[in-house]
Formats: structure tokens, C-alpha cells, sequence
């Protein structure tokens, strides 16, 4: 109302002269109140966007998992439920999450049922703090085979990394547990360590990254790049890490669980379903054809 008294008064002063005077005072008065304003928004807009959650951006090329999913893709066939065991150490536990249903594997079995619509999914968590390898295989017979899982989710490598051992320690140990697993005809898919200031401070972080990505290749196991996903969250993204990792620099936090399952989740769905969308694309050429 101020703002119109003042317009007003300055018609009132104006007025017996020429319209271009009136025009010189409206815009005397209303100019420096619409900069002003025009600054204000743009600080809120600004405070906003710093403070509105991030977008997870997950790289395709990155989480595509190199072999399909055959057994989760014949109980889709089949409409039969899907059983999945995550075993592994802290970060699969929940480690850093606000609450349980903030760990990576159960958000994942939130992404699952989206991209499963009609099929029941149960997960099992078989996280445990602290474990390694020996110790993850020592609960094979007891805690991931009775559960005749379909997908076997293994989280391997961090705690190992954080000791300072050497990656090639392992390597008998994952042949033995990935044997186990075939036996029961189980998918199985690894996740290596995760992108976090405690890890890539480690001389033995990349060589161990490496190192299961061959025996994944070597065993013919799809792996989970969780390392250069995250990498790229943080080079790529620009993201810092207080986004996606807990205070205590190892363990993700809410989002960046949330981001992971959403990533494997995309995985997961493409690679148990690629059989079909194969077949669907030569349906398609051959109702092309002339």
C-alpha cells in the first residue's frame, strides 16, 4: 500500500505536465523495489536448490551387469517369488543408515517390487560389522544356503582393504564360496568396495577393485561396480561426499544407500530381463519385415 501511496504522490506532483514526468517518477519508485525483490528471490532460489535433495545419477555403462540373471529370469517366467541373499560386512548391514529399512538391501527390495510388479520378493540381510572374506564363506552352510536364495548379492573386499591385506589373500576363499553358490544354482552377484574417504585413502583400495573385477570375469560372475559408481558420483556429479557418505567416512548414509539400491535395482531388472527384451526385439524386426 506504501508502494501505491507514493505512485499516487508522484501523479499528484506530475500532474500538469507531461506524462514523460510521471514516467520518470513511477519508475524513480518502482525500479530499485523490483531489483530488490528480483535479488531477494534469487538468494531463496539458490538456498533451495542448496539445500533440495541431489539427483542419483547412476551411469548405465557403469551398473549394466555384464552376464543375464537366468534363474531370477525363470521365476519371472514362472511368477514364482524371488529370494535374495545380501551377505557381506558393515555396509551391507546398514552401517550409517538412520534405520534399518535404510540399508541398501532392504531399499533394494523396495526397488524390486517396482521394477517386479506381482512377483513377491523377500531379502535376506546376512550383513555382519567387521567380517572379511573367510568369515562371510564361514556362514555359507549356515545363514545363505538353507535359504535356497535365487540372487546372491556378495559384498566383499572393504574391511580387507581397511586392514591393509592383500587382495590376492582372497582368492581361493571367493572360488570356494562361488562354488557353493552354483551348487544350488543361485545367480550371484558381487559388489565390490565402496568410493569413500576411508577406502581411497588405502594403497590396496584399487588393486582390490581390480582384482575382482577379474575374478568376476575369470568365474564368470557378474560384479557390481559400487566403487566406480560412487567414483563417479563424486568426479562426475560434483557431489560431496558428506551427500552420500556418514560422518564417520566409511559407511554410506541414507541417500547414498538409497542411491546404490536404486542403481543395482536398474541392474538387476535389466539383466533378469534381458532374455525376454532380447526376444521381444526380434519379434519386433520380424513384424517389420516385409
Amino acid at each position: 500500500m506504501k508502494l501505491v501511496r507514493l505512485i499516487l504522490q508522484d501523479f499528484v506532483i506530475a500532474g500538469g505536465r507531461s506524462s514523460r514526468v510521471f514516467a520518470y517518477a513511477f519508475s524513480r519508485r518502482v525500479r530499485p523495489l523490483m531489483a530488490a525483490a528480483l535479488f531477494a528471490g534469487s538468494l531463496s532460489g539458490t538456498a533451495a536448490a542448496q539445500t533440495a535433495t541431489p539427483r542419483c545419477n547412476n551411469s548405465l555403462d557403469l551398473i549394466r551387469l555384464a552376464s543375464p540373471l537366468t534363474r531370477v529370469s525363470q521365476r519371472l517366467a514362472t511368477r514364482d517369488a524371488i529370494t535374495i541373499v545380501a551377505i557381506g560386512s558393515s555396509s551391507t548391514a546398514g552401517a550409517g543408515a538412520s534405520a534399518p529399512d535404510k540399508s541398501y538391501p532392504s531399499q533394494l527390495q523396495a526397488e524390486l517390487k517396482v521394477h517386479f510388479r506381482g512377483h513377491p520378493v523377500t531379502m535376506i540381510n546376512r550383513g555382519v560389522n567387521g567380517e572379511e572374506i573367510a568369515e562371510m564363506l564361514k556362514r555359507f552352510d549356515s545363514e545363505v544356503l538353507p535359504a535356497k536364495p535365487d540372487l546372491v548379492l556378495w559384498q566383499l573386499g572393504t574391511n580387507s582393504v581397511i586392514r591393509d591385506h592383500k587382495a590376492s589373500e582372497h582368492d581361493s576363499l571367493i572360488r570356494a564360496g562361488l562354488r557353493k553358490l552354483r551348487g544350488i544354482g543361485a545367480d550371484v552377484v558381487l559388489v565390490d568396495p565402496q568410493y569413500v574417504p576411508r577406502v581411497i585413502a588405502k594403497p590396496e583400495a584399487e588393486p582390490m577393485v581390480n582384482f575382482l573385477a577379474a575374478v568376476a570375469k575369470r568365474e564368470n560372475v557378474d560384479l557390481f561396480r559400487r566403487y566406480e559408481t560412487m567414483k563417479q558420483w563424486y568426479q562426475a556429479d560434483h557431489l560431496a561426499f558428506d551427500t552420500f557418505v556418514s560422518p564417520d567416512g566409511l559407511h554410506l548414509n541414507d541417500w547414498g544407500y538409497a542411491c546404490m539400491a536404486k542403481g543395482l535395482g536398474d541392474a538387476i531388472a535389466e539383466a533378469a530381463q534381458r532374455p525376454v527384451q532380447a526376444a521381444t526385439a526380434v519379434s519386433s524386426v520380424s513384424r517389420l519385415a516385409p
